[in-house]
């Protein structure tokens, strides 16, 4: 598996380098791709019950939001997310008065179809404005880096040298040897940006950025891990060998994100 995990990787990484530098359109486009991949395979964990099958029209309005939440973000209108995201819930709410006759658990299906809409393309959105920040492209990779790193020192120290337990009823796999080894992956990957580039910020800046950043990409492939076991699914899908599904790839870039936002953008 790891051997896939590297081969994949190094294929893909100047495709996505290329398309961060690249910004703009495409770098929307690449949200949009990851964001209708992701929904996918989130709907197949949160319908699992459904045996495989999209219960009826409202998960099909929740992939309609992928490109037009994206689209919003591209257009600078992240003030459109709120009237947007009510009329999400408007429409399902009147095509579950529909389905309901057909099937008694269709509050269920929208409340699930309303997590994943603001679980997935809302929070992708996001990445949206920092790649438009100035420096963008840095700014984006760096994130990108640090989120990466983590995730890569994690599994590795902890395979290696994790003894206790992280959060054994969610991930039995993931150890707290191997949480503070992804803390550290990060901490390099910030560390490494710093030196090479961003010599004006403070270290104590980025410190906080790395620990923030790092812990919240934790927390969102944990997030992602207790669905999966709460609907008895290993892998959200196989589109990336050795990676899992997009969901599994792009778990902690969920949750990072927008911290990474919070902190580059609304600070600025």
């Amino acid at each position: 598996m790891h051997l896939k995990r590297w081969i994949t990787g190094l294929i893909l990484l100047p495709v996505l380098i290329f398309i961060l530098y690249r910004g703009g359109v495409l770098f929307a486009v690449l949200i949009v791709a990851a964001g209708l991949a992701a929904m996918w395979e989130y709907f197949r964990i949160a319908y699992h019950a459904w045996q495989k099958t999209l219960p009826g029209t409202i998960p099909v309005l929740g992939l309609v939001m992928v490109p037009v939440l994206t689209c919003a973000a591209h257009l600078g209108r992240l003030d459109l997310f709120p009237g947007l995201l009510a009329l999400n819930l408007i429409v399902a709410g009147t095509l579950s008065l529909r389905e309901f006759g057909r099937d008694a658990r269709v509050l269920e299906i929208v409340q699930k179809q309303i997590q994943g809409v603001l679980y997935i393309p809302v929070l992708l959105a996001l990445l949206i404005p920092i790649r438009q920040a100035p420096q963008g492209f840095w700014l984006i990779f760096t994130l990108v880096f640090v989120v990466f790193a983590g995730d890569t020192l994690a599994l590795y120290v902890g395979t290696f040298l994790g003894r206790h337990k992280l959060c054994p009823t969610i991930s039995p796999k993931k150890t707290v040897e191997g949480s503070l080894g992804g803390l550290g992956g990060s901490l390099l990957a910030g560390t490494i940006m710093k030196l090479s580039l961003f010599h004006e910020i403070a270290w104590g800046q980025v410190i906080l950025f790395c620990l923030l950043v790092g812990a919240a990409g934790q927390i969102g492939d944990l997030f992602e891990s207790q669905m999966k076991r709460a609907s008895g699914i290993k892998d959200s899908g196989g589109i990336l060998p050795g990676h899992g599904g997009m969901l599994d790839r792009i778990d902690a870039l969920l949750f990072a994100g927008p911290v990474a936002y919070a902190l580059i953008v609304l600070s600025a």
